[in-house]
């Protein structure tokens, strides 16, 4: 018996976060990592990029992501959507490091000019979206 590939339609922040749920599955995470997947005409590639030992987003590696998004956008998948997750041990509570993280990937789309979906993420048994509109609220309560 053959499994068809994973292939959902990704139109609302609750179809990306079941597509992570179903990706990352319930797992642990070793360490933190940003996962990256391309939307393109509301399905996503099927090829994730993970960039693992993700200790603190600075702003070089803002400017050299911007760099790789504007890239992979004109050359490579145009009109494509980018999908960020986080991955890390630990509780689920979005913790400082998590929303400096997410600022960051909003701050590098933001700077290619492309589009940017939820930052997402995941710990042992659990995904949760990190919405930009919720980013200075959640500063606050820390």
């Amino acid at each position: 018996m053959t499994r068809e590939p994973f292939a959902p339609t990704i139109r609302s922040q609750t179809d990306l976060e079941a597509a992570w749920r179903h990706l990352m599955r319930p797992q642990s995470f070793g360490g933190r990592s940003v996962w990256m997947m391309f939307v393109i005409d509301d399905v996503p590639v099927p090829q994730l990029t993970e960039i693992t030992e993700a200790d603190e987003p600075d702003p070089e590696l803002i400017e050299n992501l911007a760099f790789i998004l504007r890239r992979l956008e004109a050359d490579v998948i145009p009109g494509a959507r980018f999908a960020f997750l986080l991955s890390r041990p630990g509780s689920g509570f979005i913790t400082a490091l998590d929303r400096r993280w997410a600022s960051a990937l909003y701050d590098a789309a933001r700077a290619a000019a492309v589009p940017c979906e939820v930052v997402h993420l995941a710990t042992k048994g659990a995904i949760r979206p990190i919405p930009p509109d919720e980013l200075d609220a959640l500063a606050a309560t820390a």
